[in-house]
């Protein structure tokens, strides 16, 4: 059974990936297996991207979204003319000669990634490029045009390994994609000390973030532009220390991370030294 496995870690936004999925589907008419997809108003594989965190504490996401190919797919199960169909490698297909454009499919799939094209009244979606693979192709379009090796396809048995650990789209769907992510971005706590008097970023600042909830313990320090960073983050409310010799302890809490949360610019002050 064939399987999509996407690394974000390696994806750098280049967006060859949807420009070679537009190259392939736009205005050539793969039938049986597709439809022209439009110029416009439609994106089989598009890449999503984020901004996290705020200025100057940012780091960007790219996260290619195709069919989900699933295995438990909503739109087969509702597809009343029995257009939309499982083949033997696991690729989830849309007939066009069957196809009725009742738009049931584009309603219940949870992913949003079926599209209703007006003029040719039927739905489309990614294919997995079943045509190219059925010449003799590895791999779709979009694999073959990855710079990186973040996308990658084949056989289910060879990314076992990989699989093992990879994370699926919402899960709670109950859907058992066939689309695999490896390194979904996380949420992150950032920020930078400095002493207020000296006008000057502190290095080696040591900080600890605790999850209020778990009780869970991390520990970085400011870095040489007095910059930390506490990554890999689960979202909750967390407590955060900060000390640094000859300076008093600060304390913040309750930093949520829904969203990634940069925490500015935070000033240390100076221990006051009693004279004996």
């Amino acid at each position: 059974m064939k399987v999509f496995v996407i690394d974000v870690s390696r994806c750098n936004g280049c967006y060859n990936c949807q420009i070679a999925c537009k190259d392939e589907h736009v205005g050539n008419d793969w039938t049986p297996y597709a439809k022209p997809q439009p110029d416009t108003g439609q994106f089989w594989l598009k890449l999503n991207e984020k901004v996290h965190g705020s200025v100057p504490k940012v780091k960007m996401s790219y996260v290619p979204i195709l069919c989900m190919h699933c295995e438990k797919a909503p739109c087969m199960d509702n597809c009343h003319p029995n257009a939309i169909y499982r083949r033997e490698d696991g690729l989830v297909l849309i007939d066009v000669e069957k196809c009725t454009g009742c738009m049931n499919c584009v309603d219940d799939c949870p992913y949003g990634v079926i599209y209703y094209n007006e003029e040719l009244k039927l739905a489309q979606k990614c294919t997995g490029c079943a045509h190219l693979l059925d010449q003799g192709w590895k791999v779709p379009r979009c694999v073959d045009a990855c710079a990186t090796d973040a996308l990658r396809f084949g056989e289910e048995e060879e990314f076992k390994e990989l699989i093992a650990g990879a994370h699926i789209m919402h899960e709670n769907y109950g859907t058992s994609p066939r689309v695999y992510y490896l390194n979904m971005p996380k949420k992150f706590i950032a920020g930078t000390i400095y002493d207020p008097d000296m006008d000057e970023v502190l290095i080696g600042a040591e900080l600890t973030l605790q999850n209020e909830a778990t009780e869970e313990v991390f520990k970085v320090k400011t870095d040489n532009f007095g910059d930390f960073w506490f990554k890999d983050l689960d979202v909750g409310d967390y407590s955060l220390w900060i000390e640094m010799d000859g300076y008093l302890t600060k304390t913040m809490q309750h930093i949520n991370t829904l969203e990634d949360k940069n925490v500015g610019d935070i000033a240390l002050s100076k221990e006051l030294k009693v004279s004996t």
